[in-house]
């Protein structure tokens, strides 16, 4: 579990998952790292 992007240069996820309110609200690869770090995370809010 990590907030840090950066961390991921270091190691490459087979799953990333949003949380919000407890619940997961949404699942991908490396790919939505990368979006989360260029849009951030409202859109999950």
């Amino acid at each position: 579990i990590t907030h840090y992007k950066r961390i991921l240069n270091y190691v490459q996820p087979d799953f990333v998952h949003v949380f919000a309110d407890g619940r997961i609200v949404t699942t991908g690869g490396a790919e939505l790292a990368d979006k989360l770090e260029a849009d951030g995370y409202d859109q999950f809010l």
